[in-house]
């Protein structure tokens, strides 16, 4: 929480969009430092200078292998989640013995998926959107009865970045398992927040974003369980033991590996959870019916709450309050002024959805900022109701 101006002009300002990213940890800065000026070698290189580094992009590999419960051979590093979800869909696709691949989701997925699957309906595949409760939950049935003889990839979001809600990605890789196709899970939200043993999941492919648990921007990762069969998106020299071109970015190699190990603590999130319940019982008594609750009440990230202000515009609240930083839906299309694609698939209504706010917190949030948030927003839609 920073603090700014002093008396009456002191305004708190308050971090709540941890969802779109959180800010580097201490320890993950610290990793960090040593390769911005002492460790500037080539990793490929084999001399003095590049095995040090070639060790720590090694380290980095190994620690995000420990926190999802795979071989350090089965993690490659990428730009990030982007990258590793375009890398996942275009590579099953281009490495698939199938005249006309066809691909399921589902319709709450995020536009890193979206928008690779509708770059390759525009070349040939066939792409099913699976549709959702009105909680966001995915029916695993729904998803068998999408898959056809010449499905080849099933994509899956392990956590709604908006609403917060957990797929039952487990149950879904039974029915993939049996059917004989790939399953991808992009978990650039759930990393850091709940478990993503690879195993207990169950999937073939899944996609890492180290800045949404604590670890730098512009780098990310993808699982790919040994012997599944992936063409590479970025084609050069062998890096990444063939599997994606590019000499590696060691300084957020390094980053991602040490909030990889940061994030094999979940312990934190008991408390989050407990300040996200205690806002949302806040809310709920000074609005009551007034206020609803986007998402599974149960199946849910510990830290994200996204409620709808009935009667209201989300977008219009938060302007009011310029000290929050929260957001209507996702970051990478909350500047849009049409309602959330995620919560018009959960069936919400267009002047419900229109209410929208994602409060997401993370480890450094505090009861005073929630205090304070409560005040703001009573301070808001007072005015707005008198106004």
């Amino acid at each position: 929480m920073d603090m700014r101006g002093a008396g009456e002009d002191e305004v708190v300002m308050i971090y709540l969009d941890y969802n779109a990213s959180t800010p580097i940890a201490a320890q993950v800065r610290e990793a960090m430092l040593p390769f911005l000026s002492e460790h500037y070698g080539n990793p490929s290189s084999t001399h003095w200078a590049g095995v040090p580094a070639a060790q720590a992009v090694a380290r980095a590999r190994d620690q995000l292998a420990m926190l999802l419960g795979c071989s350090p051979g089965e993690v490659i590093f990428t730009s990030g989640g982007s990258e590793a979800n375009n890398t996942s869909l275009k590579g099953v696709v281009e490495a698939a013995d199938v005249e006309k691949p066809h691909i399921v989701t589902t319709a709450i997925e995020h536009p890193a998926i979206v928008e690779p699957c509708r770059y390759l309906e525009r070349h040939g595949v066939d792409v099913t959107f699976v549709g959702v409760d009105s909680t966001g939950l995915v029916d695993p049935d729904d998803i068998a009865a999408a898959i056809r003889p010449e499905t080849v990839l099933v994509s899956v979001m392990h956590a709604n970045n908006e609403v917060g809600t957990i797929q039952p990605i487990a149950e879904i890789s039974h029915i993939t398992r049996a059917a004989g196709v790939l399953l991808h899970s992009d978990a650039a939200q759930s990393v850091g927040k709940i478990p993503t043993r690879v195993d207990d999941l169950g999937v073939d492919l899944l996609s890492v974003a180290a800045h949404k648990f604590y670890g730098p921007k512009g780098v990310g990762a993808l699982y790919v369980r040994e012997g599944t069969r992936l063409a590479p998106f970025v084609h050069g020299a062998g890096h990444e033991s063939g599997r994606r071109a590019g000499t590696e970015n060691v300084l957020l190699d390094v980053g991602l590996g040490a909030a990889a190990e940061l994030a094999g603590d979940l312990t934190w999130t008991k408390g989050v959870r407990e300040l996200r319940d205690w806002l949302w019982l806040q809310l709920q008594d000074r609005w009551g019916e007034g206020v609803v609750l986007n998402g599974h009440p149960t199946e849910r990230l510990p830290n994200t709450l996204n409620l709808s202000f009935l009667g209201r515009d989300g977008r219009e609240i938060l302007t009011a309050m310029p000290e929050v930083a929260a957001s209507t839906g996702s970051a990478c299309h909350s500047g849009g002024t049409e309602p959330s694609p995620v919560l018009a698939a959960m069936g919400v209504p267009r002047e419900v959805g229109a209410g929208a706010i994602r409060l997401s917190l993370g480890r450094m949030t505090t009861h005073e900022e929630l205090e304070a948030l409560v005040r703001r927003l009573t301070e808001v839609l007072s005015a707005d109701s008198t106004s």
